[in-house]
């Protein structure tokens, strides 16, 4: 009887509320983005058969570039970033089908609607982290590092001014 009560209270202590393991209330999910815009969503078979003849659509990719070189785009691309969009659609051609970019599509679907009112032939707004979430290839982009400034030689520089000095102390005929 003496080994039997303390095994009884081992397992009374150990099945009490305190020591059983409940799970933890899950964090409240964030509601998923819902399209809501008069120009189509694409997807990848869509945006596959686009990029299939490049050289007959342009993306035009709403993205800050630290956001194309972190997450990629596509390999057709002119970059207006989407508070930049009204100031610089006169750059912005329209000869060729237009698809918006943006992480989503939810500036993508914004531009691409505005575009579409201003006379563009736009075809569909597109999510690059959804293509490449259906299994699409997206291009990553590298930021170039940037030259450094040539500095004029210094031997050139007193040479210059000599034949200024020279020139200016010339008599006039």
């Amino acid at each position: 009887m003496r080994k039997i009560l303390p095994l009884l209270l081992l397992s009374a202590t150990l099945a009490s509320p305190v020591f059983a393991q409940t799970p933890s209330p899950a964090a409240p999910a964030r509601p998923a983005f819902v399209y809501n815009f008069k120009t189509p969503e694409l997807h990848r078979a869509s945006i596959d058969a686009l990029l299939a003849v490049p050289s007959h659509v342009l993306f035009v990719d709403l993205r800050r570039p630290d956001e194309i070189s972190k997450i990629g785009t596509f390999p057709v691309y002119l970059n207006v970033q989407a508070a930049d969009l009204e100031k610089n659609i006169d750059f912005i051609p329209k000869d060729r089908p237009i698809v918006t970019v943006s992480n989503h599509a939810a500036r993508a679907g914004k531009a691409a609607d505005y575009l579409a009112a201003h006379g563009f032939p736009v075809v569909g707004a597109v999510g690059s982290q959804v293509y490449e979430e259906e299994g699409g290839a997206i291009v990553k982009v590298a930021i170039p590092t940037p030259r450094p400034v040539a500095a004029a030689p210094a031997a050139v520089a007193p040479a210059v001014a000599a034949a200024a000095s020279t020139a200016a102390d010339s008599p006039k005929p």
